[in-house]
């Protein structure tokens, strides 16, 4: 027998016991959410319900695996729980049963994300687009507008609107698409992942017999995550509940991050709306972090107007504030988090307990390199090093060939990208271009479908030839003027980020005296990275984590480093725009939540592509200055005006606690 109040604290073991009827769990950070859930689960077993009985419905294989094994081991290991795993996971379940009530067969195909896109590829073709011979949005691209649509519930004209306005006059093409690779699948009897949800639905809502059965013989439904559900699944998870109506959700709205992928906070929000009887449970209790890291966390979520008020406490004793840092640019910034890792080293932190985050991939550029000009091993987490990222890549290519028209290899990559150049034509151009033809000459020994390309490519080439000086930075942002920008947001849903990290190697190559030089150090730290990832994969303990606080998400470790506090980068200029503030602000919440004892929030002063002072984020600037120690807290500035001399420029941020900080550019004051 579990002695359930023993192991349980006060408000865990209200929930494990009175978990009966529509409850919502507010678990909070730390909060021992994934043990509230699976003693509830075994409670229920020692009440006798039976395990065929008890649905549990999580986000990740890996969540799911991990319940299953608290659960068996709370149990003894003798009960296993046939209703547990993802939302996909039970969707195939059940569609593989009742699948001719929709028109397929019981043994139909589960497409993954590679055949979703090739069966893409022939309905362009299809719909008469051949992107060799036009710019049009590849099948990824397609992909990611067609999921979106699905799981948002809203048009495909309404997610270009949101994500790609410039192509708003392609909605009915791409709707046409969208249209006949559903009626293709449905012919090849397969579904996609979007399918397994969509088609559980339907099936639910069309078939009485098949909605009463299982909503019968689910007696007791639980849900982890709740705040990253989407308008589907919440709509799944109440059928399933209509009967007996015992529906635990447990999740925190201050970590509903995930509206990019259609993850729909308001599901969360309303649930009492939705469920006029739910009794609401907090979960305030932390046992990750400090009381000065949690007064702090609950200092910036308070910034929310809509949430459901939380105060995290701690189980631990005072430790240490955290600190917020302001430094000249973003190289002194990520000398200072090199710097203070390696003394976190030296006192006794293990490096693989030592994490740095941040709101976008780009941000951790200059740390990269400073991370391997000290030989700190980094783990990347939450996408790829920077130097390895196809446009930057690309970029790299066309510098290349300024520098070296004779570079095969970077021709080859820039050709590669061009409407109606294939492997043959691209070989006939690079050996015209080796045997001195002009690049304006190359046009008439071209076939007729490369032409459009080339003329593509030979604009870019304009752009490039206008910056006489031929400086990198200069030839970067002539680049991010050109026809390729175009190409990026054809090829990648994640368009922005990657122009924001062009932008990012912009700023790096300031620093470059000429272009062969900033080339070669490009390519030694690409050298690097790859040779890092060969060399030290065998020693974990050994590398510290750099991650986007998107991949952080549920992770913990005893020291976090919160990077690039700025105006203008986090929260980012668009969440202004889309309304999406307060999301950022849980984002925000989210990495403070992940740092157990040592907590370091940095922010350049000066950045941006035009180099402007930006000073600290608005977050920053709401914090009470009584729960930081660290350099003031001030009012963001201006742009500069390109006139202006740097130099001279003093920035004092004010601060009501007496901490003035003075920044004179060049001079080690700070």
């Amino acid at each position: 027998m579990i002695d359930f109040k023993k192991d349980l604290n006060k408000e865990q073991y209200k929930v494990v016991v009175q978990g009966d009827g529509p409850c919502l769990v507010l678990a909070g950070a730390g909060s021992g959410k994934t043990r509230t859930i699976t003693f509830r689960v075994a409670y229920l077993l020692e009440q006798g319900i039976s395990p065929d009985n008890i649905l549990l419905v999580t986000f990740t294989n890996k969540a799911a695996r991990e319940m299953m094994s608290r659960v068996q081991e709370l149990t003894g290991g003798k009960i296993k729980l046939p209703w547990s795993g993802t939302f996909h996971h039970v969707g195939y379940r059940i569609l593989r049963r009742y699948a001719p009530l929709l028109g397929y067969k019981n043994n139909f195909t589960i497409l993954d994300s590679e055949d979703s896109r090739d069966l893409l590829k022939i309905c362009l073709k299809l719909e008469g687009v051949n992107r060799k011979q036009r710019r049009f949005p590849s099948a990824k691209v397609i992909q990611s507008i067609i999921s979106y649509a699905r799981n948002a519930e809203i048009s495909i004209h309404d997610v270009l609107e949101l994500k790609h306005p410039k192509w708003i006059d392609l909605s009915d093409t791409i709707a046409r698409i969208a249209e006949e690779y559903s009626k293709r699948k449905k012919q090849a009897n397969a579904m996609d992942f979007d399918d397994l949800l969509v088609n559980l639905y339907l099936l639910l809502i069309k078939s009485e017999r098949v909605r009463k059965k299982y909503s019968e013989q689910f007696e007791y439904v639980l849900v982890d995550e709740y705040q990253d559900t989407n308008k589907i699944q919440a709509s799944i998870i109440k059928l399933f509940a209509s009967y007996h109506k015992n529906l635990l959700v447990v999740g925190d709205d201050a970590q509903s991050i995930y509206s990019f992928r259609a993850a729909n906070i308001q599901n969360i929000l309303d649930f009492e709306r939705t469920y006029p009887n739910a009794h609401v449970y907090r979960l305030e209790t932390n046992y990750r972090s400090t009381p000065d890291i949690l007064d702090l966390a609950n200092n910036i979520i308070a910034g929310n107007k809509n949430q459901y008020e939380k105060n995290l406490k701690s189980i631990l004793g005072a430790f240490t504030k955290p600190e917020v840092q302001a430094f000249a640019d973003s190289q002194e910034e990520a000398e200072f988090v090199a710097e203070r890792i390696l003394e976190l080293r030296d006192e006794g932190v293990e490096l693989n307990k030592i994490a740095v985050l941040f709101r976008a991939a780009f941000h951790s550029q200059a740390l990269e390199m400073e991370l391997a000009k000290r030989d700190i091993p980094y783990d990347y987490r939450g996408g790829i090093r920077f130097f390895e990222r196809a446009h930057i890549k690309d970029v790299l290519a066309y510098l290349k060939i300024i520098n070296n028209i004779e570079d095969a290899i970077a021709w080859s990559r820039v050709l590669n990208m061009q409407v109606g150049i294939g492997p043959a034509t691209a070989q006939k151009i690079i050996q015209d271009v080796r045997s001195g033809t002009g690049l304006g000459m190359i046009t008439n020994s071209l076939p007729a479908r490369a032409i459009i390309g080339w003329n593509d490519f030979l604009s870019i080439w304009k752009e490039l030839e206008k910056e006489k000086e031929k400086k990198p930075t200069d030839l970067i942002r002539a680049i991010l003027k050109s026809k390729y920008v175009e190409y990026l947001e054809a090829e990648h849903p994640d368009y922005r980020e990657r122009i924001q990290d062009i932008e990012q190697l912009a700023l790096f190559a300031e620093r470059a005296s000429d272009l062969n030089r900033f080339l070669a150090e490009a390519s030694l730290q690409e050298s690097y990275a790859s040779s890092q990832v060969g060399d030290i994969t065998e020693f974990d303990d050994e590398k510290i984590v750099l991650s986007t606080i998107h991949q952080a998400k549920g992770l913990e470790w005893e020291a976090v480093f919160v990077i690039n506090l700025a105006a203008g980068q986090f929260p980012n200029e668009r969440s202004r725009i889309e309304d999406g503030l307060e999301e950022e602000r849980r984002l925000f919440y989210v990495a403070v939540t992940r740092a157990k004892k040592y907590l370091h929030i940095t922010y350049p002063i000066v950045g941006g592509i035009t180099s402007y002072l930006q000073g600290p984020s608005l977050f920053l600037e709401e914090l009470d200055n009584d729960l930081v120690s660290g350099s003031s807290l001030g009012e963001s500035t201006a742009f500069l005006d390109p006139s202006d001399d740097v130099d001279d420029i003093v920035y004092e941020p004010m601060d009501e606690g007496g901490l003035r900080t003075s920044f004179l550019k060049g001079i080690d004051e700070l």
